[in-house]
């Protein structure tokens, strides 16, 4: 019944029980998104965690985000599609340089929290950011989410797009995700998880907050590593997925 990919933001975390995730999450997940320093992480955690998605063979991503370690880049921030490239560069090089060291490479960027989520319906800093991974490497795939101005972007500069969607995250109405900033925004029901992810993959539709359902396109399924329940989901999301045989790849 075909293939898909599922992904997990990892390398976000210092404590040991949070690093200790992010290994489980590694035995069930397929592409790697690994933070870049910028919200969290930084170069003993790069790394690390590409090493461990190395041993794995897990597909590495980028992760930027904004400058914002206090918020975890999970505030939206105004900056130009100019300061948007540069970060972008930035950060993707830093990780692509510890891939390089440790035998492998970058497959992918995913921009992380508000950066993604301002990208998903900006235009301008779409452009810019998809501009910045076609010039770093042009063979690179940029994930976004499904039906957004990323994806467009993404396409429109001759990337090869990925588009995402989430097990653990609310939608409205136009497709988006609910914000962080209000109550509710995240799953942590792990049923509730499963019967979005049976909507997106079987039937390619997502139900939104107002009990509406939207049409969606599910290239790649993400589970947040920082979610308390992320190894159960992502296990839980395999498992369905074998039983349907649907098999899990990389893009």
């Amino acid at each position: 019944m075909g293939n898909i990919d599922l992904n997990c933001d990892l390398g976000e975390g210092f404590e040991a029980h949070e690093k200790k995730r992010d290994e489980d999450v590694l035995q069930y997940v397929t592409s790697a998104n690994i933070a870049c320093g910028f919200h969290a992480g930084d170069a003993g955690t790069m790394q690390t965690t590409v090493r461990l998605a190395k041993e794995r063979n897990v597909a590495i991503g980028a992760h930027p985000g904004l400058p914002d370690f206090e918020g975890f880049g999970r505030r939206e921030m105004h900056i130009t599609p100019e300061r948007a490239y540069a970060l972008t560069i930035y950060q993707t090089g830093a990780l692509q340089a510890f891939a390089e060291a440790a035998g492998t490479r970058i497959r992918h960027v995913k921009p992380h929290g508000a950066l993604y989520t301002m990208a998903a319906k900006d235009p301008e800093l779409a452009r810019a950011i998809a501009e910045a991974v076609w010039d770093v490497k042009g063979d690179m795939l940029l994930y976004g989410l499904a039906g957004s101005e990323l994806i467009k972007a993404g396409e429109k500069v001759g990337l090869n797009v990925v588009s995402e969607v989430f097990a653990d995250r609310v939608y409205q109405a136009d497709g988006t995700l609910k914000s962080r900033q209000e109550h509710g925004a995240v799953i942590t029901d792990r049923a509730q998880a499963m019967e979005q992810v049976r909507d997106m993959v079987l039937h390619k539709k997502v139900k939104t907050i107002a009990g509406t359902y939207i049409d969606i396109e599910a290239d790649s399924i993400c589970v947040h590593g920082d979610n308390e329940e992320a190894v159960h989901f992502a296990r839980s999301i395999r498992e369905f997925l074998m039983r349907e045989n649907i098999a899990l790849k990389s893009p």
